[in-house]
């Protein structure tokens, strides 16, 4: 049996006993004389069980099972007790310990009992790990973002994952509409089951039919054996259904039986069968206006619109452009091996004032191609693409063309704080003479943003690097 063990037992006999048993069993054995040596041992090394003796001088095996259970829950405790303290050992298991072993120890017991706690410990850490990662890529806090918009989209993840309703997620291409759907799944009763996600307009009509919903053998020339679809395949769990206003007609009505009824049939099949899935829908089309043009039916639309809530895109929270920057580059560094440090003030200004029509899907484009085009630890201007290359705005005259659509008034106000707290390197005082405005009016207006000034300081000639950085834009 393979596993690393801590045997904890201020007697030396003691612990040389059960060193000598465990080993011959296969496992790799530490040993620690009392509480502390223990504490300092499960700190520099990864134990799958500490067996600790319940009676120690100092911190006896109870303050060992609580430090463990505080700082390394994975690592199952056996405690080791006389037959007169048994209590003492049923009243730590109530605490968390994995079990007991009562003095003189039973070799085939002990085993046993090492067995199944290590076993247990292993299977702990793989779930833990497992859990810590797909929460690191899908967690909503994972998602970058720290503008209003984005934090409302947050604030109705949280309060939606738990549910199995039906979500539809408006957003312009490249905004993260599948990574939220994803994050919806992941934060659900769900999880466990299969997340399958297909993009609707990418798939012909007859194609995107048997995609979702099977085949039965002989349904049409080259259907030689049965076929599950998407529906089946994901049962238990949750189905992204992208640019789902680019659906046909005829399938939105299969699709709103499969809402209704939560049923579906296979191409060429005769039987009804049960499927329990969630919807997940994304689109980038006005779906008002596809009804009114009698090209999205208008049934299915209040079926998928239970819950609904629009991505904003990227040129709409340009703050949140030096963290995603910060994010995708420490991403190339590490798939590329190199070791690109940010933007120069220059390039960061021009990501800033870029309008961004494929959102944070061509921002994570822009930056591989800058760092791959970049040899030193500052990637300039030059790195980037002719099209990012707009006139920035000055700020002293405020030289810029005002859009025939109008802008709003708020963002353009946090756009300028966060160029201002950027070109300050996150100096208030800087920001502030930039601005024309004093310290304390500063601090106000920084404050209505909940823009925070450590997110912005940085070396000189460097971009900022913003706190909370993961994965976005897929």
């Amino acid at each position: 049996m393979e596993g690393t063990v801590l045997v904890v037992d201020d007697e030396k006999g003691q612990r040389e006993i059960l060193k000598t048993v465990l080993e011959a069993e296969g496992y790799d054995v530490g040993t620690a004389s009392g509480g502390g040596e223990a504490l300092a041992a499960i700190q520099k090394n990864n134990f799958d069980l500490v067996i600790t003796d319940l009676k120690m001088p100092g911190m006896d095996g109870h303050g060992v099972l609580k430090r463990i259970l505080e700082e390394r829950p994975s690592v199952s405790v056996v405690m080791v007790t006389a037959h007169g303290t048994i209590d003492s050992a049923v009243e730590a298991i109530r605490l968390g310990a994995f079990d007991y072993l009562t003095k003189p120890l039973d070799r085939d017991r002990l085993l046993g009992v090492a067995n199944k706690a290590v076993e247990k410990s292993r299977l702990l850490s793989e779930n833990i790990l497992l859990k810590r990662q797909l929460e690191k890529q899908f967690r909503p806090e994972g998602i970058i973002g720290s503008d209003s918009k984005m934090r409302e989209v947050f604030r109705i993840i949280k309060k939606v994952s738990g549910s199995s309703a039906t979500v539809l997620i408006y957003g312009e291409s490249g905004t993260g509409k599948e990574l939220v759907a994803r994050a919806l799944h992941y934060a659900s009763p769900r999880s466990p089951h299969p997340f399958l996600a297909i993009n609707c307009a990418a798939i012909p009509e007859t194609l995107l039919e048997t995609e979702l919903f099977g085949y039965e053998k002989g349904a049409f020339t080259g259907a030689y054996a049965r076929n599950t679809g998407l529906f089946e395949a994901a049962d238990g769990g949750t189905i992204f259904l992208d640019e789902i206003g680019d659906m046909a007609l005829p399938l939105q009505s299969k699709l709103l039986r499969v809402l209704q009824e939560r049923e579906i049939r296979r191409v060429g099949g005769a039987n009804r069968i049960k499927v329990d899935v969630r919807i997940i829908a994304a689109t980038n089309k006005d779906l008002d206006s596809e009804i009114k043009q009698g090209r999205f039916r208008e049934d299915l639309f209040y079926r998928l619109n239970v819950i609904s809530f629009k991505l904003p895109a990227l040129r709409d929270r340009r703050s949140d452009i030096p963290e995603l920057v910060t994010f995708f580059l420490g991403r190339f560094n590490e798939s590329s091996e190199k070791k690109v440090r940010g933007l120069s003030d220059e390039a960061m200004s021009m990501l800033l004032n870029y309008n961004w029509p494929g959102n944070v899907r061509q921002l994570e484009a822009v930056l591989e191609r800058a760092l791959l085009l970049s040899d030193g630890e500052v990637v300039g201007q030059d790195a980037l693409p002719a099209e990012i290359m707009t006139r920035p705005i000055t700020l002293g005259k405020m030289d810029f063309e005002l859009p025939d659509e109008g802008i709003s008034f708020e963002d353009f106000e946090r756009d300028l704080l966060v160029k201002a707290m950027i070109k300050a390197n996150g100096v208030l005082g800087r920001a502030a003479c930039l601005l024309g405005m004093s310290y304390r009016t500063l601090q106000y207006r920084l404050n209505k943003f909940g823009i925070e000034k450590e997110a912005y300081s940085a070396p000189k000639g460097l971009s900022p690097k913003p706190k909370g950085a993961s994965q976005e834009g897929r």
